[in-house]
């Protein structure tokens, strides 16, 4: 199958503001890539282009005073398979752990091991390693948080979101990576485009999505504790600890977002 996938999004800036913008497919799916995502600035203003610390493609630009309008579209050549399930996949000991998986046991800005550790341990201590350990945590997030767009906030963490029981993908997320960090699993934070397919309607607005990998058996294994079922069509954007890491846009100055759209569909 192909998927279309690409965004809209409007700033108003007060001055001249510099970004750097976290909008591209991860290289990890480039052989899949049938038209690129090109990033489209209106007015035109230049793009430069790095990889962060955990390999991310980033594009910065300085945007001028006034409105700009950021887009792209891409269509990606996809397996249509749903993600893969490994329920055999073992539990590393810390000691045996690649050193490149360290950096996803530690709290990070919105993952606070420190003050969920007690919790996770209150909760999962008695779980099955692996597998099993990673999908317990899973459903308790999963039926823990109330999902409601209208509950997102930026500045809310892992412990917020556990205390509050509400919240979006990303809370989700953090909330589950920071578990399964507790429970000397790592886990990392991903972004990418999410649609529809295979579910039933009715159908929600089209946004970026969130989810985490986990480090079981030798690889890094998809799980998604928001919707809590293997989905088709996740193509992947960046990877890091948690949002702060992979910020779709992070900007140097006053900004005021206007207009925001993501779509993901099959062609």
């Amino acid at each position: 199958m192909q998927i279309q996938a690409g965004y809209e999004i409007i700033y108003r800036c007060a001055q001249d503001t510099p970004m750097i913008l976290m909008v591209h497919v991860h290289y990890s799916r480039v052989s899949d890539i049938v038209v690129p995502d090109q990033l489209t600035t209106d007015p035109f203003v230049p793009v430069t282009a790095h990889r962060d610390g955990f390999g991310n493609w980033c594009s910065r630009i300085v945007a001028p005073m006034g409105q700009i309008r950021l887009s792209s579209n891409v269509v990606v050549a996809d397996s249509g398979e749903p993600d893969v399930l490994v329920p055999n996949a073992q539990q590393h000991e810390v000691r045996d752990l690649p050193e490149e998986t360290l950096v996803f046991l530690l709290g990070s800005r919105y993952c606070e091991t420190d003050l969920l550790s007690n919790a996770a341990w209150n909760l999962f201590s008695n779980t099955p390693l692996g597998w099993q350990r990673v999908q317990a945590i899973c459903d308790y997030v999963h039926n823990h948080i109330v999902f409601n767009y209208g509950d997102a906030r930026p500045t809310r963490t892992a412990w917020d979101a556990f205390n509050e029981r509400k919240g979006v993908c990303r809370d989700f997320a953090h909330l589950a990576i920071a578990f399964c960090r507790c429970m000397n699993i790592p886990a990392r934070y991903c972004t990418g485009y999410l649609g529809d397919m295979g579910t039933p309607p009715p159908y929600g607005v089209g946004d970026f999505a969130a989810w985490m990998e986990v480090y079981l058996g030798g690889a890094w294994r998809t799980f998604d504790p928001r919707n809590n079922v293997p989905r088709i069509g996740r193509v992947l954007m960046a990877r890091g600890r948690d949002a702060a890491d992979v910020s779709i846009a992070t900007t140097f100055g006053p900004t005021t977002l206007e207009s925001f759209k993501v779509w993901t569909d099959e062609l």
